[in-house]
């Protein structure tokens, strides 16, 4: 079997969840539609963002949480990024701070979906 390669969130809006990754990544949709976008966040992984109302068999509402991960360098690379994302008005569940793992902040999208950057211990 192939790795997976494709990341899917399920958002209310594609086109303002576009406009929101396009900022954070520092690129432009590959794609972007009212239905769908798509993102390539490196050589083997892609985000889509599907209009939930489109989801075919129709999502479970509130079935699960969803986290993206990215992983930095150092705990240097997390505070430019906090304080980066911090200037673009992004939402956060938890500001910069230790955990077990390491130095980590949760951002969330539009959606709700929690997008974790952290630098392992």
């Amino acid at each position: 079997m192939n790795p997976a390669h494709m990341i899917l969130f399920y958002v209310n809006d594609p086109l303002a969840s576009a406009a929101f990754y396009a900022r954070i990544l520092g690129t432009a949709a590959l794609e972007s539609s009212p239905g769908f976008a798509m993102f390539k966040l490196n050589e083997g992984t892609m985000l889509g963002l599907w209009n939930r109302s489109g989801v075919k068999p129709e999502p479970i509402a509130n079935a699960g949480a969803s986290e993206l991960g990215f992983h930095v360098a150092n705990d240097g690379e997390v505070e430019k990024l906090h304080q980066q994302w911090q200037a673009m008005n992004v939402s956060f569940a938890q500001q910069s701070s230790r955990l077990d793992f390491g130095y980590t902040f949760t951002a969330l999208d539009p959606d709700g979906h929690r997008l974790r950057v952290f630098a392992a211990a």
